[in-house]
């Protein structure tokens, strides 16, 4: 007898049909669920490049591929830039098409933050002609230019690629520069250097076409620093520097994290990983990512949800048993930092008796001319190596002595400071309304008026805060995981109109206390009224924290009234 004979009268049969699963090509679910996915399958983003070169650079921007403009240019750094003129209200509103300017952000990648002023140079000089000046330092390290036209595309990638720099999956659905320590193999107190990981997972996986199609975006980091100097806990995998208490030095792995509109904090994996291996894990991770991840609904394409899904054990395993064929090995923790800047900034000893000096922008935002001019004071003073970093500052390496103090006052006098205040140290800002076509509100200039505020304020203030402003929910600034973190979007103000201004997150910190901010109810102030507010609650913690007691324990234990 049949199974649905013995059934009773009347039991619904259930429908039968070929359940599509999460789009794993690993479950065997190949057919692209979205039009992302179907755009990839027609053709591999690395492929573009000769279009623009050869097609879209002669003959405009009128001339583009709706699939490569919104889609594949970006496996070669380029995003459209917002349309100027278009408020914030608009945003979730225009079709991509009203949306999108006629010019582009052009993401150049700098893996490790490894420059030479050559380099630096050359990107300054690429600012100046191509870029009407802008030169963004991001929060990964990266420089990104405005007003790019297509037609200088082959130019510019000449002049890149001429001093050793790339464009190459600097967006899209790719493995992402790898974020590294700024002072690796300089710093007296580092653990490990992991810059020949950072260049051998160059070479293997940048560029190469079977990895440059993956679920979604795929972020990396990579540090020997006892700083945790790479935001680790928020990034798709990393490595981060531990003495294994039989085998030396080596890294701790860790996978999964990553903010947005979902945040997670990375997991460790439990394994210890030495240097010369530090590429095949993370080659095995990219293709487990590949291979496993979801790519059903691109809300869901990260890392992160396989592996709250599936669990630290089971992830480990797969890497193992599918990728890897051995077995890692168990390894201790990362201890915590010992202290809460992690920037680098000021002057400090490098282990060979030479001098780095850290020095911070406003808010990631400098100009071609000043990357210039920055390149002429290191090489003046003995320096050939430059570094950025994830705050949106950067380093000067290998300065002589007697060399310092001259160094940091032309430095003073290009209004980059070595001895910021904690407001100008700590404030980072996303590109904003400006350039972005996601974005809500104003974050660049919004941010700069907010130090100059606050340092003419407080001008005593000199705890560790870090304030991070963002133009919308996506957290490019990462507002979950800072002191004060600023989600921008539209408010009502005391007059009843809708006006730009910021959702407000307390208490949010990475490396001491890790953990996502406070959101008070309601908690909500207009863009005009935010240094209102910043003064207020830094005057609160000010007067009622303990001793010792950083931002984040305050916010999580004070009162509603005292946190608006």
């Amino acid at each position: 007898m049949s199974d649905s004979a013995k059934k009773p009268v009347g039991t619904p049969r259930r429908k039968v049909g070929r359940h599509r699963g999460e789009g794993q090509w690993a479950a065997g679910h190949m057919t692209p669920l979205n039009a992302n996915e179907q755009t990839k399958k027609d053709d591999n983003g690395l492929n573009v490049r000769t279009r623009i070169e050869t097609i879209y650079a002669h003959r405009g921007f009128d001339s583009i591929d709706g699939a490569d403009l919104r889609g594949r240019m970006r496996w070669w750094g380029l995003y459209t830039q917002r349309k100027p003129g278009i408020d914030g209200g608009k945003t979730a509103i225009l079709e991509p098409e009203e949306l999108d300017d006629e010019f582009f952000m052009l993401r150049v990648r700098i893996d490790g933050g490894l420059l030479t002023t050559e380099q630096l140079r050359v990107i300054g000089e690429i600012s100046q002609e191509f870029a009407r000046g802008t030169a963004d330092i991001t929060d990964r390290q990266n420089v990104q230019y405005h007003w790019i036209r297509i037609e200088d595309m082959p130019e510019i990638w000449r002049r890149l690629e001429g001093v050793g720099l790339s464009t190459t999956e600097a967006c899209g659905d790719t493995p992402r520069v790898i974020v590294g320590s700024p002072v690796a193999g300089i710093a007296a107190d580092e653990i490990i250097d992991g810059t020949p990981a950072i260049e051998a997972i160059q070479r293997r996986v940048i560029g190469n076409r079977a990895y440059s199609n993956l679920p979604r975006k795929f972020k990396s980091a990579i540090s020997g620093s006892p700083l945790l100097d790479v935001v680790h806990e928020i990034n798709d995998i990393a490595f981060v520097g531990v003495v294994h208490p039989e085998r030396g030095p080596g890294f701790d792995v860790w996978v999964g994290g990553g903010l947005s509109t979902n945040p997670s904090l990375g997991q460790r994996l439990g394994a210890w990983v030495p240097l010369e291996e530090v590429a095949d894990v993370h080659e095995g991770v990219v293709g487990l990512f590949r291979d496993y991840g979801y790519r059903r609904l691109r809300t869901r394409a990260r890392i992160k949800f396989l592996l709250k899904d599936w669990g630290v054990a089971k992830f480990r395993q797969v890497l193992e048993d599918e990728y890897l064929l051995r077995r890692m090995v168990d390894g201790p923790a990362p201890e915590q930092p010992p202290n809460d800047w992690r920037d680098h900034i000021g002057v400090h000893r490098q282990k060979d008796g030479r001098f780095y000096l850290g020095f911070a922008p406003r808010v990631g935002r400098v100009d071609g001319t000043t990357l210039a001019k920055i390149a002429d004071l290191a090489e003046a003073h003995g320096s050939h190596r430059v570094r950025t970093t994830v705050h949106q500052k950067m380093l000067i390496l290998d300065v002589p002595e007697d060399q310092v103090e001259q160094l940091a006052d032309g430095l003073e006098a290009l209004d980059l400071t070595t001895r910021p205040s904690s407001f100008r140290r700590g404030t980072m800002a996303c590109t904003g309304i400006e350039f972005c076509k996601l974005a809500i509100v104003e974050t660049k200039s919004r941010g700069q008026w907010l130090i100059d505020e606050l340092e003419r304020r407080l001008p005593d203030f000199a705890e560790p805060i870090t304030i991070n402003i963002n133009g919308c929910p996506n957290s490019c600034a990462r507002i979950q995981v800072a002191d004060i973190g600023l989600k921008g979007q539209l408010v009502t103000d005391d007059e009843g109109k809708q006006v730009e201004g910021f959702q407000v997150h307390l208490g949010g910190s990475l490396g001491l206390d890790p953990g996502f901010g406070r959101k008070v109810r309601g908690l909500k102030v207009t863009a005009t009224g935010l240094a209102d507010y910043a003064e207020r609650v830094l005057r609160a913690f000010e007067a009622g924290r303990e001793p010792g007691e950083r931002f984040a324990q305050w916010a999580a234990r004070a009162t509603e009234e005292e946190l608006t």
